[in-house]
């Protein structure tokens, strides 16, 4: 026979050990659950993708956007590697940031922000910039990109790689330029600004290519010249606009100061 003594302390022993023996059976039974909730939301066709929203889109059309991501119609919501959806759309030039969501059953939601180019920048080749000067890609001209856009040059890719950082500020400057420019709506369209490493500037003109050399030009000094363009450009007949070819006013210590070159025109003319 047994001991008493033995008896009882394996009566004891197994008192204390009951807690931690039921907590296993019931994680045993949760941890089933649980595997056989997960097999049955990530094969169930009720939870089979049926629909990819896009909105933000104006470039690209929905069904670009949906071209290009990594799932399909019919795949598992829960299955939805929804990070590798972001990334594989921001690694698209246009997009500057996609937001992925998951909505049960069935849909999944792409919010797309797009970049907006301010500018076409000549590197070599024709490239869209946005308003902080970074070139984000070729311009397709067959596809109507760049359209509208003032042309920025003076730069080269040699230029750009080598400080693609003051590349870009030289862009930001040419667009700086335009926005005080076009802020009165009495001067010329502007197709072209150049603008060279010392950020001289040079506007030409939309429609009959007139070069308006502004030199080194920001703030009070560019606003005096704009005046002084103003006055010449208001002196000058229809005629005398048309023949004009170049306008300085890159005199930098003298900004009230301006010259008018004429084609097929004898002496510049001082307004």
């Amino acid at each position: 026979t047994v001991p008493r003594r033995t008896v009882v302390a394996c009566g004891r022993t197994l008192r204390r050990s009951l807690p931690t023996l039921l907590a296993l059976a019931a994680a045993g039974a949760v941890g089933t659950g649980l595997w056989a909730g997960y097999r049955f939301v990530t094969t169930s066709p009720r939870f089979a993708v049926t629909s990819i929203e896009v909105t933000g889109t104006h470039e690209l059309s929905a069904d670009e956007i949906r071209a290009r991501i990594p799932l399909a119609l019919g795949e598992n919501v829960f299955r939805a590697d929804l990070d590798a959806v972001e990334a594989r759309l921001e690694a698209e030039p246009w997009i500057a940031d996609a937001d992925v969501s998951r909505h049960l059953p069935h849909t999944i939601s792409i919010a797309i922000t797009e970049r907006t180019a301010a500018a076409v920048v000549d590197l070599g080749g024709l490239y869209l910039a946005g308003a902080d000067g970074v070139p984000f890609k070729r311009a397709r001209l067959d596809r109507g990109e760049g359209a509208g856009l003032p042309v920025v040059t003076g730069l080269d890719r040699d230029t750009f790689r080598a400080d693609p950082t003051a590349a870009a500020a030289r862009v930001r400057h040419a667009l700086a330029t335009l926005a005080t420019w076009t802020a009165d709506g009495h001067r010329p369209a502007i197709g072209e600004i150049r603008i060279d490493a010392r950020h001289d500037t040079t506007l030409f003109t939309y429609d009959d290519a007139v070069a308006i050399r502004l030199g080194a030009a920001d703030g009070d000094r560019l606003t005096a010249k704009l005046a002084t363009f103003d006055a010449a450009w208001a002196a000058l007949s229809p005629d005398e606009r048309h023949q004009a070819r170049a306008i300085h006013l890159d005199h930098d210590t003298r900004p009230d100061h301006v010259t008018v070159a004429f084609a097929r025109q004898a002496p510049p003319r001082n307004p």
